[in-house]
Order: C-alpha cells, then structure tokens, then sequence
C-alpha cells in the first residue's frame, strides 16, 4: 500500500531530525567563517581543507529554503552565516563574480570563474532573498545573473560557455571536475544555470531574464537533449556538436523536473505543454533503463551498456522529485511505486541513521564506499534536503 502521507511524514523527519542538524551541528566554522571543507565518512574534521563555492551556495539555499519553510530562527542565522561567507571571502571585489575555492580561512586559492559556480551563487543568494528579504543579496544576484550575459553567452551559436580566468578571460581547462570533457559547453553548466533564473525569476520578475529562461529551456530542448532517444547529450564544442556517448541517469530525471519547473514559473503555456511531454519521455527513458534490481537508479551508461553501476546519493535524491513529478503529471501509479521503491533503498542503505547525512555512494552489491567523505566541495545538502522540501509541498497539495 503506497500510503503519501507516511511517506511525508517519514521524509519530513529525515529532513528534520538527520540531514538539517549534521549540517547546523558538525559543519560549521565558528572561528574562520563559513563551513568546513571536508569531513570524512567516519566523521573527522579536517581544519585546513579547502572551502568550496559552490558548497557554500548549495548551504545557503538549503538554511534559507528552511527558514523560507519553518521559519525557525536557527535556519536564517545559519543561512546569514552563508551569505555572510560568500560576500566577504567568495566575492571578488576588483572583477566581480565568485572565486571557486578559497583556504580554510578564507582567503582565495582557486580564482576562476566557473559560470556553474556563479550560477549556484544566483541560486542561493536569490532563496536568501526570498526567505529573508534582504535587498542587498537580490542585488548581488542580479549582478551575477549580468556578469553571466555579459562574459558567458554566445552571440553567435547561442547558450553559454563554461569558464573564464578571474580576469573574465577564456580560461584554457573548461572543466567542473577531473571526470568531465575539456570543451567550450556542457549539459550540466546550461541545467544549473537554467535552475538559477527560474529561482532569480521568482524573486525578480524581470523581462529581459525571462527571455534568458526561456531562450535556456528552448536550447535544452533544441540542443542538449537527443531528441531520439530522450536523454541528455553531456558535452558539446561552440557548436552544439555533441563530444560524448555517455548517459548519465541522475542528470537525466534531475532535468526532467527541472525543465517542467522553468517553463511553469517562465508561465508561457505553450512552452509549458511542449516541456510536459519532454519530461515524461524523459522520465519514461530512466524508468526504462536507469534502474537496478534493488530501485537505485544507476549512475552511467554509454550507448550499450552500463558503465558505472554505483548508486549515489544525489541521483536517488533527484530519481525521487523526478518521479513524482511523472507521476502529479500523468497520475500513472507507475511512476509513484519507483518513489517507493527509491526511498526503500536510501532507507537501507543510503541514510546514515547514526550519525546523519547520506553516505556518497554504494556499490552495485550496496557496500558503502568508505572512502567517500561526507562534506566536500561537491558532498552538499541541497539535492537530499531539497528532495525532502519538494516531497513534502507536493504530497501537501495532493491532500
């Protein structure tokens, strides 16, 4: 029996009571500002690590999604110890934009100006905005959000490149990572930048961003997806000539809810009807074909098999919003048992029910990867906390 309101309850107390608290409880850095860089499996701090951007952005979305939620005041002051981080060690005061990484006391290391990061930036400061009310850090996104189309758009092939040298330069290694493709665009920098306007675009209704939003969804939709076989092509040159044969699952289903997400909040009903069917074909290609024997979603793929059969954290995560929101658009039942089934597996396997958070990842046999910390520039609790806020507004609505 697939009962909503159990499930909404139990999500709401893993928010509540596992992820919020290892957060507000273990992460942050009282004396340097802003949170610790990384903090093992086992739980160990690390003092000297690194900080990353886009980890501080992703936890100033979430205390301020909280706060924006709950309205409790441990939220906002965790959100403002955020926010207070990025303007006074993230921000380059000379050319504008966001550094990538500082050191453990803030000072920059890493200076280039990645558009992904700026775009997690505009994310962040635009929920702060909306929880908080505080101009000031509207006023930074909208600076972002220009910096963005001034330096990053293409004139001439349309969509953005990825990454400039702190001088807004181009910048020679285009990568987010060590796994990623050295080229000028990617899926995953165009997903995140479209998810940041619609957030801006909630809190700033402005016209020419508008168009930016729906010119984003249209080169999703035109570019970016393979419109055959329904997932996204992950890499491309100035182009749009697709350079990569690899499908990753958790970008799929994550883009599929938040195609449909920019073009109900951009309000143009055609683009709306056009997107809807986009998501369900996209949704069906990972109901297809991403999902193991135990209802984890499996990591990648290329043309004719799966290459990487772990299961992590943020795919099941994201597999979770994606499918029901299959399901609030279809009704087919179909999609509601793989939530389910999801939510099953990251009980058992995924949630760390003694010392909070979700572990990384688990194997294909759901042995944790030991290995794999808790807290990096990458490990953040925006996509399992925001899975949780999503679940509960739409199981809300269905009641």
């Amino acid at each position: 029996m697939m009962n909503l309101m159990r499930l909404k309850e139990d999500i709401e107390k893993e928010l509540i009571e596992g992820i919020l608290p290892y957060w507000a409880n273990k992460t942050i850095d009282k004396e340097n500002g802003g949170f610790y860089g990384y903090i093992t499996n086992d739980e160990e701090i690390l003092l000297e690590s690194e900080k990353g951007c886009i980890l501080n952005s992703r936890i100033l979305w979430t205390f301020s999604k909280a706060f924006r939620t709950y309205e409790n005041k441990e939220y906002s002051e965790i959100a403002k110890h955020a926010y207070q981080f990025l303007k006074e060690s993230f921000t380059d005061e000379q050319y504008k934009g966001l550094y990538w990484m500082v050191d453990s006391e803030g000072q920059p290391t890493v200076t280039k100006k990645h558009v992904y990061n700026q775009s997690f930036g505009i994310y962040g400061l635009s929920e702060y905005y909306l929880a908080t009310g505080d101009k000031e850090a509207l006023d930074l996104a909208k600076e972002l959000f220009e910096l963005i189309e001034k330096h990053a758009y293409d004139n001439v092939h349309g969509g953005y490149f990825e990454a400039f040298t702190r001088e807004w330069k181009v910048e020679e290694d285009l990568r987010l990572s060590d796994k990623d493709l050295n080229y000028p665009k990617s899926m995953n920098t165009h997903l995140h930048i479209m998810e940041a306007y619609t957030n801006l675009y909630r809190a700033w209704k402005d016209e020419a961003l508008k168009e930016k939003l729906v010119s984003l969804i249209n080169i999703s939709i035109d570019k970016i997806i393979d419109n055959n076989r329904f997932q996204f092509k992950l890499f491309f040159d100035e182009a749009w000539n697709s350079k990569s044969e690899i499908i990753s699952y958790g970008h799929d289903i994550e883009g599929s809810w938040l195609l449909f997400e920019a073009a109900e909040v951009a309000g143009d009903e055609q683009l709306i009807a056009k997107v809807k069917n986009i998501t369900i074909n996209m949704a069906d290609k990972v109901y297809e074909d991403g999902f193991d024997d135990d209802g984890s979603i499996l990591n990648e793929a290329d043309q004719t098999s799966i290459v990487d059969a772990d299961k992590v954290w943020w795919v099941q995560a994201e597999g979770m919003v994606g499918f029901f929101n299959a399901f609030e658009i279809t009704k087919d039942p179909k999609y509601l048992k793989k939530v389910f089934g999801l939510w099953s597996f990251l009980n058992d396997y995924m949630i760390d029910h003694q010392n909070g958070e979700w572990y990384w990842k688990v194997a294909k046999n759901r042995k944790v990867y030991e290995n794999m910390p808790k807290v990096e520039p990458w490990k953040c609790p925006y996509h399992n906390s925001r899975f949780c806020f999503e679940l509960i507004e739409r199981i809300k609505k269905q009641y």
